[in-house]
């Protein structure tokens, strides 16, 4: 138990510790920075956090196939999964680089129309970022590993430190006046350290000297067959969670999204907590499934359950009762007013959202990746259309409404969950052994 409540809580100071600290350094970066240079970093630094997801968006696999393979005891196999996990991401990560770095003169272009000195800062800092996105790529092998062994704490505290670490670095060189090039190096320096730190951990956990890449038939094809349908919700995750701004952008102005994002941050955390503390759940059962009979997983599902409940309760229960007044004194009167429009039902899509967590994690984990992906894939598509529909006839809150699709589509992943362990066909205890990583018939 304590090791459980130890990973929650590092899954929970994963999550929030890098956005507090940005927030609390925007102040000072802005003041040194300036408005222009400031929004080049926030640019470079969201291209780096989605072009990372994206790449490494084969990381449920690999937390679901080497959970399962370290209770052989084999670690001849477990070293040529990792190995061939990181010749997947190594693959994936090049890739998404190369296609950002050659996308930069056209972002940079957009983004500093008549100011040439802003776009050159603008390049090379979104060049910069590319690179990183291949760093990003290796790096989650690491920590994605260290999760499938259920051991949080090294590699959380690895990733934050060095993110923290570029937070500090930026301060520094901006309060001497550099600017934001200098300021993307630092951080290019800081996250390769890290990711070096992160290698060397994961060297002593697997005790080998070596983790080249390779790709081992098995490991790979069992890796691809869960992979490609969690790459396919990393995808569709980022496209979803940006597309309402896009919308409300292009229809009805920045001002429209300003109140509307402002909303989702403050409501983001009702599921990100959930989600983040519970994610251990996902290694413990991918593990415990290829020993255990099915049976034995229900007591810690409906355990988590319970657990799920209660944060996203109290979650939701703070962002109605305090969101308005908090609005108010963080951006002030006026644009509180517009932005208390939307904010419950807002809250109340990543309430249906955090509820899902629970469900989600274990049919991944159970290997019924097929359902997650196709549940998700239709409620993103649901949510989209009824955006569109609706914001002709209720501009912003019509937006907002069309959110609660989402969430509540993602809810029916309970229903395949409960005929595993109640229905009569699919309710069977498995024996011992190692399950193919896809099971959705």
């Amino acid at each position: 138990m304590s090791r459980h409540l130890s990973n929650a809580a590092y899954g929970v100071f994963d999550y929030a510790a890098h956005p507090v600290a940005m927030l609390l350094v925007a102040p000072t970066l802005l003041h040194h920075l300036g408005v222009p240079q400031y929004g080049v970093w926030v640019v470079a630094t969201a291209a780096v956090t989605t072009g990372s997801i994206i790449a490494s968006g084969f990381g449920d696999a690999n937390i679901q196939y080497v959970a399962g393979v370290r209770t052989r005891n084999d670690a001849a196999a477990l070293l040529r999964a990792v190995r061939s996990m990181v010749g997947i991401n190594l693959v994936l990560g090049a890739a998404f680089a190369l296609i950002s770095w050659a996308l930069c003169p056209l972002a940079a272009q957009h983004l500093a129309v008549s100011d040439m000195s802003l776009r050159t800062a603008c390049l090379w800092s979104l060049r910069i970022a590319s690179l990183l996105v291949l760093v990003r790529a290796i790096e989650s092998v690491c920590i994605s590993t260290q999760r499938a062994f259920e051991r949080y704490g090294a590699a959380v505290r690895i990733s934050i430190a060095a993110r923290l670490l570029t937070l500090v670095a930026a301060v520094v060189l901006t309060h001497f006046g550099l600017g934001v090039v200098s300021v993307m190096v630092a951080t290019a320096v800081l996250l390769v350290l890290g990711t070096m730190a992160q290698l060397g951990r994961l060297q002593q956990l697997l005790g080998s000297r070596s983790l080249l890449p390779a790709f081992d038939r098995e490991a790979t094809s069992a890796l691809f067959g869960f992979g490609a349908f969690s790459w396919l919700q990393a995808v569709s995750g980022v496209i979803f969670s940006q597309a309402d701004r896009l919308i409300l952008g292009v229809s009805l102005g920045a001002s429209a999204v300003a109140a509307y994002a402002l909303c989702v941050q403050m409501a983001q955390p009702i599921y990100g907590i959930a989600a983040s503390g519970l994610h251990f759940l996902f290694p413990y059962l991918s593990g415990r499934r290829m020993t255990a009979p099915l049976a034995t997983l229900k007591k810690p599902i409906l355990k988590a359950f319970a657990v799920n409940l209660l944060l996203v309760f109290v979650g939701t229960a703070v962002a109605l009762l305090f969101g308005k007044p908090l609005l108010n004194a963080w951006i002030g009167a006026e644009v509180a007013r517009s932005a208390a429009m939307v904010l419950a039902p807002i809250v109340w899509s990543f309430a249906l959202l955090g509820l899902n967590v629970t469900a989600y994690y274990a049919l991944l984990a159970l290997g019924h990746v097929r359902t997650v992906t196709l549940l998700n894939l239709v409620g993103g598509t649901v949510m989209l259309l009824a955006m569109i529909w609706l914001l002709p006839r209720f501009g912003v809150h019509g937006v907002a409404t069309a959110r609660l699709a989402y969430g509540s589509i993602a809810l029916l992943m309970y229903y395949p969950l409960a005929r595993l362990f109640y229905g009569t066909s699919l309710g069977s205890s498995p024996s011992a052994g190692i399950y193919p990583v896809c099971e959705d018939a």
